[in-house]
């Protein structure tokens, strides 16, 4: 399974931007997306998820700011992030909650994630 991140790149502060995140390379369908960002000497942190039955959270950091979106059909989610300041700069990440019914019967879960894409707000 691979997750491919795009959209990164440099921003001035004010600006805007939207990372897009599309899931391939496996038959399993994807109940939910979020998207992690790690500052240089940070850990990582949530900024934003999304399911498939319709639940969206937003950190703090970016509530208001930030619009998350998904196509479960099409293994894809977006994040628009808006008003963008200096410590928005970090790379990130997309992951995957993934489930697949296996030969067996049984219903395989995991995790996968992209990875990441830089994001840089600097003048």
């Amino acid at each position: 399974v691979q997750l491919q991140a795009s959209g990164g790149g440099l921003v001035q502060p004010g600006g805007s931007l939207r990372l897009s995140c599309v899931v391939s390379g496996t038959s399993a369908s994807v109940t939910g997306m979020g998207w992690y960002r790690q500052a240089p000497g940070k850990q990582r942190e949530m900024i934003a998820t999304w399911t498939k039955s319709g639940s969206i959270n937003y950190a703090d950091s970016v509530k208001g700011r930030a619009t998350i979106s998904g196509d479960s059909s099409r293994k894809t989610v977006y994040l628009q992030l808006n008003s963008l300041r200096p410590e928005d700069t970090a790379v990130y990440y997309c992951n995957a909650d993934l489930i697949k019914l296996l030969e067996d019967g049984n219903l395989q879960v995991s995790k996968a994630w992209g990875q990441g894409t830089q994001v840089t707000v600097s003048s």
